[in-house]
């Protein structure tokens, strides 16, 4: 039998940048920002008062006011953007044996909001007046399995849920099912929709995030020596992962391959990377290996790039460790410097993002990288877009826990 191979074929998303897939990509490219203060909730009692906010949020137009109701935020960007990712790829399910049809979506923290909200309501009303609807609403699952009821896919449905880390490892475990021959299409990617209140505290007193509250475009500064934490956003990104035979029987529009992965654990602090990135540098180098290529056939990494002090360092080691001389060949941005962190959803964001610099051979900026830090002296893509021609390129999701996974997209 033939080895069967994962390729894309929809892609969709919700951002701070924006929900419309080459709107956000021009945006991107542009090096706008979509980082700014936040208007949802009040924070006045918060010291961080920024964040990448998608505002005016009515579903996408995907999403009816009474579905709007029954589901928690994370999971309405998880099928608003599963619905364009659907009708991108020119998927037709009332064709498809649904049995062979799954979703796979993950999240670091799933239905925060709702949680929130529940709890205060049994604070101040009584126990009796939570709703029956908040588990259904909070848990991580809820996601894969909402687009899955709307379209009736009957594969396989799972959540990954490992920090920061959960998007990409939902879709190695979509890779899996579709080389392993248990589904013919995957719907993938992650959600989240942590900036709440509480969220925000969380994150806020684990001081993890930048305090640039009075400039919160120029606030995101990965590599830069001024960097001073993540700034905490929203979102998703999904995309629809086909058997390459059977999309080319329904004469798909294949945007890519994923021909490798790798996935390793630190197993050493509970927020912390290994500062030589060790984890880091494991996970990229199995994935080049999965996907039988060397190296220096790698020539652009979407980097995890949060734009914390440890976090950045960490992972530029851990590329120049790996990858020797070849590292000063790379081109590596974060665009999270734009978007910010969408925690669970940002493996899903950036593999999109990974694509589209497959197909256009334009890499977006890494922004406000003015200053380098002291050895961050590789091509980080710094406030000006690229053009190269890429064949193969890597996106890295590393998180709390020590998770790390590492996706190699190539050409086809």
């Amino acid at each position: 039998m033939n080895q069967r191979r994962a390729v894309v074929t929809g892609m969709g998303w919700a951002t701070s940048l924006g929900l419309d897939v080459p709107a956000v990509w021009t945006r991107l490219l542009a090096g706008t920002n979509g980082v700014k203060t936040i208007s949802r909730f009040d924070t006045s009692k918060h010291s961080i008062k920024i964040g990448g906010e998608i505002s005016d949020w009515d579903g996408g137009g995907r999403i009816s006011p009474r579905d709007l109701k029954r589901l928690d935020r994370f999971a309405q960007f998880a099928v608003a953007s599963a619905i364009d990712a659907i009708e991108y790829s020119g998927l037709d399910f009332d064709t498809e044996d649904l049995d062979r049809c799954g979703v796979i979506i993950g999240s670091g923290i799933g239905g925060i909001e709702e949680f929130e909200k529940g709890y205060a309501k049994m604070i101040d009303k009584g126990p009796d007046r939570v709703s029956p609807f908040m588990i259904p609403k909070l848990m991580i699952n809820a996601a894969s399995a909402n687009v899955s009821m709307l379209y009736g896919l009957q594969g396989v449905n799972t959540a990954a849920v490992t920090a920061c880390a959960s998007g990409g490892h939902a879709i190695v475990d979509a890779v899996k099912a579709i080389v392993h021959d248990e589904a013919d299409v995957v719907i993938t990617g992650g959600a989240e929709a942590a900036l709440t209140p509480l969220g925000l505290a969380c994150f806020m007193t684990m001081r993890a995030l930048s305090n640039r509250n009075d400039d919160p475009q120029h606030a995101s500064r990965p590599w830069d020596r001024d960097r001073d934490g993540f700034i905490l956003s929203e979102g998703a990104g999904v995309i629809v992962l086909e058997d390459y035979d059977h999309a080319r029987q329904r004469g798909a529009d294949i945007l890519a391959e994923i021909v490798g992965y790798g996935m390793t654990a630190d197993a050493g602090h509970i927020t912390q990377p290994d500062d030589q990135g060790t984890g880091a540098s494991k996970a990229m180098a199995a994935a080049v290996r999965s996907a039988n290529l060397a190296l220096e056939d790698v020539s652009y990494i979407n980097a995890h790039g949060t734009s914390t002090p440890l976090g950045d360092t960490a992972e530029n080691n851990a590329v120049k460790n790996l990858f020797g001389d070849h590292a000063y060949k790379l081109a590596l941005n974060s665009t999270k410097s734009m978007m910010g962190h969408l925690l669970g959803a940002s493996g899903g964001v950036e593999a999109i993002i990974t694509i589209q610099a497959l197909r256009t051979g334009d890499l977006p900026p890494t922004t406000n990288l003015d200053n380098p830090d002291d050895g961050c002296d590789l091509d980080y893509i710094a406030n000006q877009a690229q053009h190269r021609d890429i064949t193969h390129a890597m996106s890295n999701s590393f998180g709390f826990g020590g998770h790390n996974v590492s996706l190699v997209f190539s050409q086809i």
